[in-house]
């Protein structure tokens, strides 16, 4: 069985992101466990003063991505950016550096957002961003779901389910490129 952990970009309330990551778990291939991660708007600001002794909120976040065996990564776009937030938790996944816990570990991107191009640019940051720390960002379709508020139908008390089918079979084929990843080890055969 392989583990999984997702990670919102977004820290709202009620985030589209997150909402898309709640519906991985039903487009897994069978045998993946998705854990949707909480807590990145716990970590500190990084900076290296605070690297050789890291909070425990680091610790904890640089823990969870070790024991996964892969990621999912779902941003929002502020401002054609990913958010300061996700930027400040990949830094604190990446260091120390050349140590960081992101070298070759197998990373799918998504990316949710109002807009008609739906977090494109935030999307492509984020995979560039992942392959300057020596992740493996997963081959497969770029999902990049516009009109996220749109594409989500909103039920009482639990998180909205992800309605188009087309937009689901591509995350689902994702998922099974990361599933093949994780099994190949190619995140590491990458980063060597």
């Amino acid at each position: 069985m392989s583990r999984v952990l997702a990670i919102s970009g977004s820290i709202r309330a009620n985030s589209f992101n997150t909402h898309v990551l709640h519906n991985l778990q039903s487009l897994a291939p069978a045998g993946m466990l998705v854990e949707v991660y909480k807590g990145i708007e716990e970590l500190p600001h990084f900076s290296e003063d605070l690297e050789a002794n890291p909070p425990a909120q680091v610790l904890r976040l640089r823990q969870a991505i070790q024991e996964a065996d892969g990621l999912v990564i779902s941003t929002p776009e502020y401002n054609r950016h990913i958010p300061g937030v996700l930027k400040n938790a990949l830094d604190w996944a990446s260091r120390p550096y050349a140590q960081g816990v992101l070298t070759g570990k197998n990373v799918v991107v998504l990316s949710a957002f109002p807009s008609n191009a739906g977090g494109l640019t935030a999307n492509l940051q984020l995979r560039n961003l992942l392959s300057v720390v020596n992740a493996y960002v997963v081959g497969g379709p770029i999902v990049s779901i516009p009109e996220v508020h749109s594409a989500l139908a909103v039920q009482a008390d639990s998180p909205a389910v992800l309605a188009n089918e087309a937009t689901r079979g591509m995350i689902a084929k994702n998922l099974d490129s990361l599933e093949r990843a994780v099994q190949d080890n190619t995140g590491a055969k990458h980063a060597a």
